[in-house]
C-alpha cells in the first residue's frame, strides 16, 4: 500500500514548504506513513561537490583530479562545508540541539572526505599508484556528501515535529564492502514497517556496479524506481516544481496550457530524447516491468492529482498531447553519391559520434544523404565533422545550426495533422527544414531554424491543442471513468 517518493534538488531548497505540502500531509486512508522519500542534494551542492551542470565551472572533484597542489581543492571543499553548515542553520533555526546534531554528521562525513583526498593525492605520488584508477571512487564519495546531508536533515526534521522517521543510508559510508545494486537497496528496507515508520533515503546508492559509471548525475532517479520495484510500491511519485503540461507556460502563456492528467512510459521517453525528462529512461524502464505506475506533481500545489503514467494508456480520441522541443541541436549532413546501396554506410559514422558522447536525437535518410541530430558542444560537433570527413573522403559534411519541435501524445493519429502542421508554421513565417512522423505515430519532430525555436512551440501549440478547448486536465470523462 506504500508509496516511493522522489524530491528533486530545487524543491528540496524550499524545504519548510516541502515539510507542510508533502512530509505532513495526511493521506486520508494510510495517515503520515506508508511513504519513502528519496530526496535530493540541495540546489547548488552537487554542482559545487563535482561541477555545474550546465556550464561545467568546476567544483572539488575536478579541481581534485586536475590538481598539482592540494589547496586546489581543499578550499573548495570548505566553500561546500560552509555552504552546507548555512543550510543547517536555516532548517534548524529554532532547534539549538538539531542543528548541532545536524552540523556534526556533515562535519564528520567532509573530514573523512579530506583525510580520504589527501592521503590518496599523497599515495599517487609514488608510481604504481595511478589517480586516475581511483577518480571514479572519489567523485561518488563527493557526490554521496550532498544526498547524505539533505537526508540526514529531513529525518532530524521530521522528528522534531514527532514524525518516526527513519534514515536508510544508502551511501555505504564506512560499510566493510558494497553489494550489487539491487542487493544493497534490499538490504536496507527488508524487515521495515512502512506504516509505523517514515523511510528517508538518499538519491545516491554505494553498489559495486558503480552508479556513476553508468548514469553519472542521473543515479537519483535509478535509485528511487529500483526501490519502488524492491519494496513493492503501489505508485511511485516524483515531485517537480512544475506540472507536466502540453507545453512551456514560460512560452505559450499560462493561461493557454492544460495539465497532462493521463500518459504513457512512451510519451515520457519521447520527451526524454528532447532532454525533458519527465523520468529517466532506464528508471522508466525499471518501473515498467515492475508494473509501477509513475505520477508526476508539483511539489507546491499538492492538491493537485497531477500525471499518471502508465505502461497501457492510450488517449481513446486521438489527439496532440504535449509540443515541446529542444534548441541546442546541430544537424550533421553528411552527402555521398558512393552511398546508395551501402546499408552499413552509417556504422563507422555511429562510432565516431558515440566515441564523443554526442547524444543523437534523431537521423534521416535519402538515397544519398544522411543527417544526424545531435545534441553537444559546438567544438565537439566540428571534431565529429571532421573525423567523418577523414573516415569518408568522397563525402561532404556540413554542420547545420537547428532547433527540434515536436508534437507528441499517446494516440496521434489525427486526420489531416501534416496540413495543420504545416499550414500553422506557414502563416508563422517558419520555414520548414525537415519534418518526420512515424508509423506508429506518438510524435512528430520538425525541424527548424534555431532562431524559430519559440514562434513554433507557440504556432503548434496555438493550432493543435487549443482549438480542442481543453479545461483544466486533459483526461475525458469517459477516459477517467474507466
Amino acid at each position: 500500500m506504500h508509496t516511493v517518493e522522489k524530491i528533486g534538488g530545487t524543491s528540496m531548497s524550499c524545504f519548510k514548504d516541502l515539510l507542510e505540502n508533502i512530509f505532513l500531509s495526511q493521506h486520508p486512508k494510510h495517515g503520515l506513513y506508508q511513504r519513502i522519500f528519496v530526496v535530493s542534494a540541495y540546489s547548488g551542492m552537487t554542482n559545487q561537490l563535482l561541477e555545474h551542470k550546465k556550464t561545467g565551472e568546476a567544483g572539488v572533484y575536478q579541481r581534485f583530479a586536475e590538481a598539482s597542489s592540494e589547496e586546489a581543492w581543499q578550499e573548495p571543499l570548505e566553500k561546500v562545508r560552509e555552504a552546507m553548515l548555512a543550510k543547517n542553520t536555516e532548517i534548524f533555526s529554532d532547534s539549538s540541539h538539531a542543528l548541532e546534531q545536524a552540523n556534526q554528521f556533515i562535519n564528520r562525513r567532509i573530514d573523512d572526505c579530506f583525510d580520504v583526498m589527501h592521503s590518496l593525492h599523497q599515495l599517487c605520488h609514488f608510481g604504481h599508484f595511478q589517480l586516475t584508477e581511483h577518480l571514479m571512487k572519489v567523485r561518488e564519495m563527493l557526490a554521496s556528501l550532498g544526498e547524505a546531508h539533505s537526508a540526514f536533515n529531513t529525518v532530524l526534521a521530521l522528528k522534531l515535529k514527532g514524525i518516526n522517521a527513519r534514515f536508510a543510508d544508502l551511501t555505504g559510508w564506512e560499510a566493510a564492502e558494497p553489494l550489487p545494486f539491487k542487493e544493497m537497496i534490499e538490504h536496507h528496507f527488508q524487515g521495515i514497517d512502512f506504516s509505523k515508520e517514515m523511510v528517508i533515503a538518499p538519491g545516491y546508492t554505494h553498489c559495486t556496479e558503480g552508479l556513476m559509471n553508468t548514469y553519472d548525475r542521473g543515479y537519483t532517479e535509478i535509485t528511487f524506481a529500483q526501490i519502488a520495484a524492491a519494496t513493492g510500491a503501489k505508485e511511485a511519485i516524483i515531485h517537480k516544481e512544475f506540472h507536466l503540461s502540453t507545453a512551456d507556460p514560460n512560452l505559450v502563456g499560462a493561461d493557454k496550457v492544460v495539465t497532462i492528467g493521463m500518459t504513457n512510459y512512451d510519451v515520457a521517453d519521447q520527451l526524454s530524447n528532447l532532454g525533458m525528462e519527465a523520468i529517466h529512461p532506464r528508471a522508466g524502464k525499471t518501473l515498467r516491468r515492475a508494473g509501477v505506475e509513475l505520477r508526476i506533481k508539483n511539489a507546491f500545489e499538492p492538491e493537485d492529482a497531477g500525471t499518471l503514467i502508465s505502461q497501457d494508456y492510450a488517449s481513446v480520441k486521438p489527439r496532440v498531447e504535449i509540443i515541446a522541443g529542444r534548441k541546442d541541436i546541430f544537424g550533421i549532413e553528411v552527402f555521398d553519391q558512393e552511398m546508395l546501396g551501402d546499408m552499413g554506410y552509417d556504422n563507422e559514422i555511429t562510432n565516431i559520434l558515440r566515441q564523443l558522447k554526442l547524444y543523437v536525437v534523431n537521423k534521416s535518410r535519402d538515397a544519398n544523404s544522411i543527417t544526424y541530430y545531435c545534441a553537444g558542444s559546438r567544438k565537439i560537433i566540428n571534431r565529429a565533422a571532421r573525423m567523418i570527413e577523414e573516415c569518408y573522403s568522397s563525402a561532404e559534411v556540413t554542420v547545420h545550426n537547428v532547433s527540434i519541435v515536436s508534437a507528441i501524445g499517446s494516440n496521434m493519429k489525427v486526420k489531416g495533422i501534416l496540413a495543420k502542421t504545416a499550414t500553422a508554421l506557414a502563416d508563422a513565417g517558419i520555414s520548414v527544414q525537415a519534418l518526420q512522423q512515424t508509423i506508429r505515430q506518438v510524435e512528430m519532430q520538425i525541424t527548424v531554424q534555431e532562431s524559430d525555436y519559440d514562434a513554433a512551440i507557440i504556432a503548434l501549440h496555438r493550432a493543435l491543442i487549443e482549438p480542442e478547448n481543453y479545461t483544466d486536465v486533459i483526461v475525458p470523462p469517459e477516459e477517467t471513468e474507466e
